[in-house]
């Protein structure tokens, strides 16, 4: 079976711990798109572990994990994370593929990012990692691929400090490069799970652009970036926070407002630790958006949904979610793709009963406060989507599961 996980907001949903969870029933974990631009943190008792490309099922020592063809790999950034893994313990030899699809990130893209976007009239706010060139230079067919490193005449038209820095990576990525197609067609009756980066929103075509990440974020990616067909795919999962969070510049309508909401955006921040693991900037905090959830399942084709941060809303008298925009004299229930409208909205908001109760030491569903069922279905309803997995807390064993993941949705 084939399960993806997806994010279904603007990345930093949690999926890190959802895959870590998931990766429990999987054989083979593959993360189909992104770079170092992403970070995952899991919590295992007392340990916390940050992981930025390697997949989180890497964790479970009986676990094979890949990156897939649509990734792009820094090679120093991969190879520091495979040693800081060892340094903790966690043996990867003979664990960690890499499709010979996936193309690598050079020093001077990490450069030209990093100028590219401070030269831009409104910067988007990158985290300066060289992903968005890369993918720039892979779109211009000027790329570099996992493969490409042992074909000698195109090796020769690299720069020389090109080929300086390539040259120490080359047998260890060569030992460690497969054909992803035909791997997973030898393994066609594993379980596998295909780990997306980012979120749907900053998908670049279904997102926000251009305040968005250049790779593939939503479902289709898992095809693309996995090397199998979409008929492949099982279930497809969209993991989401009970609140909206963004980091960089682009448009936000459920945010807090400054000044008359600080001291909310100030507790969400703080309780739920929204700084980024790859840049430690603190995110943006916002109401939970229904209407960008909503788009998010219908264009994904989600089958089911994962809340996560649901205990961030504990001790709160009264929770509020975004179930519409105000633009204008306009109320309006779908998400533009327009950026001057999405800037000019306002999240018309809906307000919900707090439960006053700590939702960590819950081992079923039916152990939850009534109000907190109550905000959890309503979604279900709005987004015509099931929620059957709730995270209450950052350790594995704080997860709620209604139904199985690893259970086919019906028509399929």
């Amino acid at each position: 079976m084939n399960v993806v996980v997806i994010g279904a907001q603007w990345g930093d949903e949690g999926k890190g711990k959802i895959v870590d969870y998931l990766a429990k029933e999987a054989q083979i974990i593959v993360r189909f798109s992104g770079g170092a631009n992403a970070g995952h943190t899991i919590v295992i008792g007392d340990e916390q572990y940050a992981l930025h490309l390697i997949p989180s099922g890497i964790l479970y020592p009986d676990k094979l994990v890949v990156l897939g063809a649509g990734m792009v790999i820094d090679p120093v950034a991969l190879f520091s994370e495979i040693a800081m893994l060892h340094d903790r313990g966690i043996d990867t030899t003979g664990r960690v593929f890499i499709s010979d699809r996936a193309h690598i990130v050079l020093p001077r893209y990490i450069q030209i990012d990093k100028e590219r976007d401070q030269a831009r009239k409104k910067p988007i706010g990158t985290t300066g990692r060289g992903i968005g060139i890369t993918y720039s230079m892979k779109s211009d067919r000027d790329g570099i691929r996992v493969a490409d490193l042992f074909w000698k005449e195109k090796m020769n038209e690299l720069d020389p400090a090109d080929w300086d820095f390539l040259e120490p990576f080359i047998p260890r990525l060569e030992a460690m490069s497969i054909d992803l197609a035909s791997f997973l067609m030898h393994r066609k009756n594993a379980q596998v799970l295909f780990e997306g980066a980012q979120g749907t929103l900053l998908d670049l075509d279904l997102g926000t652009y251009p305040y968005v990440s250049s790779g593939t974020s939503c479902s289709a990616g898992a095809a693309i970036g996995g090397c199998v067909g979409p008929r492949r795919l099982d279930k497809i999962l969209g993991v989401f926070k009970a609140y909206s969070t963004r980091v960089g510049n682009g448009p936000f309508p459920s945010e807090f407002s400054a000044g008359s909401e600080d001291e909310l955006c100030r507790f969400i921040r703080e309780t739920g630790r929204e700084y980024g693991v790859t840049t430690g900037r603190p995110r943006r905090c916002g109401y939970l958006d229904l209407v960008a959830l909503r788009y998010a399942c219908l264009t994904n084709s989600i089958d089911s949904l994962v809340m996560t941060h649901l205990d961030v809303y504990d001790i709160l008298d009264e929770i509020k979610a975004c179930i519409a925009y105000r633009i204008g004299d306009r109320i309006v229930e779908t998400f533009p793709a327009s950026i001057e409208a999405l800037n000019r909205a306002k999240p018309v908001l809906r307000g919900f009963s707090g439960w006053k109760n700590s939702l960590s030491g819950a081992l079923t569903y039916e152990e939850f406060p009534v109000a907190a069922m109550e905000y959890i279905e309503f979604i279900e309803r709005f987004c015509e989507t099931p929620i059957d997995v709730v995270s209450v807390g950052y350790d594995r064993k704080e997860t709620i599961i209604r139904k199985s993941p690893w259970t086919k949705s019906a028509g399929k």
